[in-house]
């Protein structure tokens, strides 16, 4: 990848492509923001776009695409059997991962659907370093638990651990010997952690996890979604691998996989997803399943236009060059933030900048949602609609009690090849202010709570007239300016 130095010495990020088609975006005022967040229930998946200035929300389908993408999608073959789309598609998944077969999906839940429909029955463990919301949500609809096994220190916010996605190896040999090998159908490996802060686990883990699934005749399932930032921090962090091409990192871990799934709204820039595989007994399995739920086996729920930029943006994704800019973005928005006092999850993982809420927000506890109080003082003190990923994410045990996240923490998504520098310096500059301001923000507590999901659909209320009050603090500092 580029090495760019100052002649300054200053340390930032430098964009390797240029902006050939730009998008207008709505700055609105505070009052309106405030309008704004309270007709959305407080929940900021429910505001409107118009409302909104920079979306951090997720890196979900919201990537840039490039001009090799666009030109791409022209060529669309929309036949419904036989494409030659999907022959490229195909092809392009073969040359990432060098994998036999292609189940094509229209995102990845739908794959996790897929794997659950297939392999989880009442009574199934699935282990895996740490769980994403809709992959435990399909387990456990088919009667299935999910028993996480990363290390303490990957619930540890603030911490120099490089690899805290990792699975720990004794626990997980411990677990198989418990319940049985018979009753784990897979154990899931998630790229780039999502709920503990985008933290990517080592090769060297991941091999060593397979190793012992194999002795044990377990299936492995990798969640690639967010396979590019943690390749990346692979090549930059562990030692061992540095001397390898992205390519060869890659085709090193799927060749130890049985299952490998995407979402190439994530990996690939596009829109959809799908699983690969080399074993033909595991295509046969799933296949019909991809049928029933998707589509026919030659588009699986996709428009062939963008399997055909997805194809285009797989290549794309073992381009350093591309790969390099969202790390290093987030690991300035994190770096710049912590000189400033603010708390953030460390060390900078992929997918996003994470706000620390249980220590930013310190005075909230858990049950009145941290994480979701401070992603509505973040919008209110900005424009800047980040997602919530601590309680409010969790799902209530069957009894209703209220069950409690690991962390509490607001994700500020940088989607690749979207944000300006200056933008982020926005985003620090105001997050800053309302870290000077953070004993102004109460809590939240549900007003209408949908029994699954609840975090995309929920709707809140303030625990009293903190919103108000932060607004004027924002007017009181910064007068009529956005």
């Amino acid at each position: 990848m580029a090495n760019v130095t100052f002649f300054s010495g200053e340390t930032i990020p430098l964009e390797l492509h240029k902006v050939r088609i730009a998008q207008k975006l709505q700055f609105p005022p505070i009052r309106q923001r405030l309008q704004a967040i309270s007709e959305a229930c407080n929940n900021t998946f429910l505001l409107e776009t118009k409302d909104i200035f920079l979306d951090m929300l997720t890196d979900s389908g919201v990537n840039a695409m490039s001009d090799e993408q666009l030109s791409a999608m022209m060529r669309a073959d929309d036949s419904y059997a036989g494409s030659a789309t999907f022959t490229r598609l195909g092809d392009a998944v073969r040359h990432l991962f060098n994998t036999a077969f292609l189940l094509p999906a229209h995102q990845g839940r739908a794959c996790e659907h897929i794997l659950a429909q297939a392999y989880v029955k009442p009574g199934s463990v699935i282990p895996m370093n740490y769980h994403f919301t809709t992959a435990k949500a399909h387990i456990t609809r088919m009667g299935g638990r999910v028993e996480e096994l990363v290390y303490p220190e990957a619930l540890r916010p603030e911490s120099r651990e490089l690899f805290k996605g990792n699975i720990d190896i004794l626990r997980l040999r411990a677990l198989i010997n418990d319940v049985g090998p018979e009753n784990i159908p897979f154990i899931r490996l998630e790229a780039g952690t999502n709920l503990i802060g985008g933290q990517p686990f080592s090769l060297q883990n991941a091999l060593d996890v397979c190793a012992l699934a194999r002795a044990f005749k377990i299936r492995t399932v990798l969640d690639a979604s967010l396979w590019q930032d943690n390749l990346y921090f692979i090549k930059t962090r562990e030692e061992a691998f540095s001397h390898m091409s992205t390519k060869e990192i890659t085709h090193t871990l799927a060749a130890a996989m049985d299952i490998i799934y995407f979402s190439a709204r994530k990996l690939g820039f596009a829109r959809g997803g799908g699983m690969c595989m080399n074993n033909k007994g595991i295509y046969d399995e799933l296949k019909g399943h991809v049928t029933m739920f998707e589509g026919f086996l030659t588009y699986g729920g996709m428009s062939v236009r963008e399997m055909e930029a997805i194809a285009v943006g797989l290549e794309e994704s073992m381009d350093e060059d591309i790969i390099s800019q969202g790390p290093q973005f987030i690991a300035y928005m994190v770096g710049e933030l912590k000189k400033r006092g603010v708390p953030v999850v460390t060390p900078a993982g992929g997918l996003g900048c994470h706000l620390n809420a249980a220590k930013f927000v310190d005075h909230i506890p858990q049950t009145a949602y941290p994480a979701g109080a401070l992603t509505v003082a973040v919008y209110l003190a900005s424009g800047i609609r980040g997602m919530e990923r601590g309680t409010m994410s969790e799902q209530r045990d069957p009894d209703g009690a209220e069950r409690l996240s690991d962390m509490e923490l607001v994700r500020l998504a940088m989607p690749r090849r979207v944000f300006t520098l200056s933008q982020v310096r926005y985003a620090i500059d105001r997050i800053s202010w309302l870290h000077e301001k953070r004993r102004v923000i109460g809590g939240l507590k549900f007003v209408e709570e949908p029994a699954n999901m609840r975090f995309f659909f929920g709707k809140l209320q303030p625990l009293g007239d903190w919103e108000e009050q932060l607004a004027g603090a924002f007017e009181a500092d910064f007068g009529d300016a956005q």
